[in-house]
């Protein structure tokens, strides 16, 4: 029998691909990703501070098979970065559940915390950047970084018909991610873009700052979802 040695000969220089880290799962950052070192200091200093919260990369919620995603900006401090679900303890989760629940894509009673039971029906959430950013504001090469686990997260999902862009930043690294052009596609509350297979629609972000200026109603964020409604059936 034939032995192939997996040993590295001390003569063979190392590629670049060698110092690059290896991920469990393409779609999703292990708990200590390295790849963005302003949002590994500030993921640190958390830690330090809160030991008990989540303080990690926030996986996507919901089901592989969801013909929906709703792509938001980041995990907020002391919202899913606290909880380490999408849009669970702060405001803009109340917002985004309650019309989820009201569209018939999710079920249960949201208590703002992962072990609620809230589910999702053929519907999953994700962020642009799965790490809390200070002052949450990532940088433009933070977006860029990460948005190869967005590419990864629309190519796992085999039934993807429809994703919601929260926000410009969402917006933009899903316009990107999709391989749009960027001046075909831009960004305005309410808009329906077509990538293929996949529609993506616009949305101003469901947060406390923009539901208390006005910039988005309930009204307004219900009507984009009872467009998907409409489209995905």
């Amino acid at each position: 029998m034939t032995t192939i040695s997996r040993t590295r000969s001390a003569s063979k220089p190392r590629s670049s691909s060698d110092t690059i880290p290896k991920i469990a799962d393409p779609a999703e950052p292990d708990r200590d990703c390295p790849f963005c070192p302003r949002l590994v200091e500030f993921r640190e200093s958390i830690r330090a501070r809160e030991p008990g919260w989540h303080n990690a990369p926030v996986r996507s919620f919901g089901d592989r098979n969801a013909a929906l995603l709703i792509v938001g900006l980041a995990p907020g401090l002391q919202g899913a970065n606290r909880t380490g679900r999408p849009f669970t303890g702060d405001y803009a989760g109340d917002l985004l559940y309650a019309t989820l629940k009201a569209f018939g894509f999710a079920k249960g009673v949201y208590q703002a915390r992962p072990d609620d039971g809230l589910t999702l029906i053929d519907c999953r959430i994700s962020n642009a950047v799965r790490c809390v950013p200070p002052q949450n504001k990532p940088l433009p090469i933070e977006i860029r970084t990460c948005r190869q686990f967005l590419n990864a997260t629309f190519a796992e999902m085999p039934r993807l018909r429809a994703i919601v862009a929260l926000g410009r930043v969402a917006h933009d690294s899903t316009v990107k991610a999709l391989d749009l052009r960027a001046a075909s596609a831009p960004f305005a509350h309410g808009a329906v873009h077509d990538a293929g297979a996949v529609k993506l629609y616009d949305s101003y972000h469901c947060s406390r700052y923009n539901t208390n200026t006005g910039v988005l109603t309930p009204a307004m964020f219900e009507s984009v979802f009872a467009k998907i409604r409409a489209d995905i059936g």
